[in-house]
């Protein structure tokens, strides 16, 4: 990584906050419509504050409510009742300060790898020479500084999810939405593109992370805090404990990674 893109990494937007003010979710509960004409209780009792700086997995059953709870956060998802507040605002009016990533990288294919880096500071109306240097900078702090100019055909998945990386955090968002953003890699892949993630992340620990995932291994390795989600409600709320900077490779002989790992399965149970 050179110096420049360093030192982008640990820019601050200056709209960082304190430790109690990043997401705060009371009493929420989030009906839909069944298909007997009634409705469908997702989340029926949701209290959750993350502090500035955490990284928060949100684990639990397929059909859950994981990415409904995400969504909420992102103010794609109203509640039916309770209120949600992302660094003090209702969700929508706080989409500035939010990045999102999703399973799949969502790559526009008219678009090579640097103009899909531009494609958010561009909406968000960023003059053509600052996103064309901040898109660069990101590709290199990801490490594909050699591929900016290659359509995203000509990328390995792996890859594709590292320019996602670097289009969300080109944004520079004070709190990161992720709904299972390696979930569609190969195992060796994953592990990289997790272990770039993390490094990125641990530059700058005063973005909040909210990250949902099926996999109780890489919540336990990549967070601070995991949040177990059953029939509609928190059923564990617990700190990780174990020290950082983190290597993704060893970790699974950690004594309290395997602890959290039992604990959580027999939860889930």
């Amino acid at each position: 990584m050179t110096s420049t893109s360093a030192e982008l990494v640990q820019k601050s937007s200056g709209t960082r906050l304190t430790a109690s003010a990043a997401i705060k979710i009371s009493g929420v509960g989030v009906d839909f419509p069944a298909p007997d004409g009634g409705v469908r209780s997702v989340l029926t009792g949701i209290d959750l504050d993350i502090p500035a700086g955490q990284f928060t997995a949100l684990v639990g059953r397929s059909g859950c409510g994981k990415t409904t709870l995400l969504n909420m956060v992102a103010g794609l998802v109203e509640p039916t009742k309770g209120t949600v507040e992302v660094v003090g605002k209702p969700p929508r009016e706080a989409r500035s300060e939010l990045g999102f990533m999703l399973a799949r990288d969502a790559l526009l294919p008219w678009r090579n790898a640097r103009r899909n880096v531009e494609y958010g500071l561009e909406m968000r109306g960023v003059p053509r020479a600052e996103r064309r240097q901040r898109a660069k900078e990101w590709l290199d702090a990801v490490h594909l500084a050699d591929a900016e100019n290659l359509w995203p055909w000509q990328l390995s998945q792996g890859m594709r999810q590292r320019v996602a990386l670097a289009r969300t955090w080109a944004l520079n968002p004070a709190v990161l939405l992720m709904d299972e953003p390696f979930a569609a890699l190969d195992a060796q892949t994953r592990l990289s593109v997790q272990n770039e993630f993390l490094r990125l992340w641990q530059k700058d620990r005063d973005r909040s992370v909210l990250f949902v995932t099926h996999d109780l291994g890489e919540a336990i390795a990549l967070a601070d805090r995991i949040v177990l989600i059953g029939n509609g409600e928190v059923i564990e709320d617990i700190e990780v404990g174990i020290d950082r900077p983190r290597d993704l490779e060893l970790i699974s002989g950690n004594r309290r990674y395997v602890e959290l790992v039992e604990r959580l399965r027999d939860r889930l149970r």
